[in-house]
């Protein structure tokens, strides 16, 4: 990588120790456990899914069980924009949290080649159905009542994969304290 820097001042100063990819279904937790993840570092960094495909302000093509090719294509951009961004702040010393929903192995295997070469930690947040239910009935935005589909495939097609954690009976402080001291 090309050494970058401005008026003298380097921007790239020595890679971060760790880039993080932050996977579960919606209401799982992963915003809310990245985003205090990230601030646990000196430099840390929240990279959200979401907030990428909402960049695509026009014909934007949200995953359905269906099969919808664009919408398909639209989940992998978003996830190599994400490790596009995670590349940058990880070069300039920042450790990158990305959270977004994985549950299929071959997305998983796209976001693992698009962050070859890094210190991956994959962190998969795996709470009772009970737990998400009611964090999604506490949110202000409207989301699908049952995600347990995509719970059944993430725990069929991920098992075994990364750092799993069932934070069902866990408060956010203590989530993010489990994923700190494992690693």
């Amino acid at each position: 990588m090309p050494e970058t820097s401005f008026q003298g001042q380097a921007v790239d100063t020595g890679p971060a120790p760790y880039v993080f990819l932050v996977v579960g279904i919606p209401g799982s937790g992963k915003s809310s456990v990245s985003a205090e993840l990230a601030r646990r570092f000196p430099l840390g960094a929240h990279i959200e899914g979401d907030r990428l495909h909402d960049l695509i302000v026009s014909g934007n093509r949200l995953p359905k069980p269906e099969e919808d090719r664009e919408a398909d294509r639209q989940l992998l951009l978003r996830a190599r924009n994400a490790a596009v961004l995670a590349r940058s702040f990880h070069a300039a010393g920042v450790v990158p949290v990305i959270d977004d929903v994985v549950v299929r192995r071959a997305h998983l295997d796209f976001y693992r080649e698009q962050l070859k070469g890094l210190p991956l930690r994959l962190i998969v947040l795996a709470p009772s159905m009970e737990a998400v239910s009611g964090r999604l009935a506490a949110r202000d935005k409207v989301l699908a009542d049952d995600w347990s589909f995509l719970d059944t495939a993430m725990r069929g097609e991920l098992a075994g994969e990364g750092e799993w954690f069932d934070s069902s009976e866990q408060s956010l402080d203590e989530t993010v304290d489990a994923v700190v001291a494992k690693g």
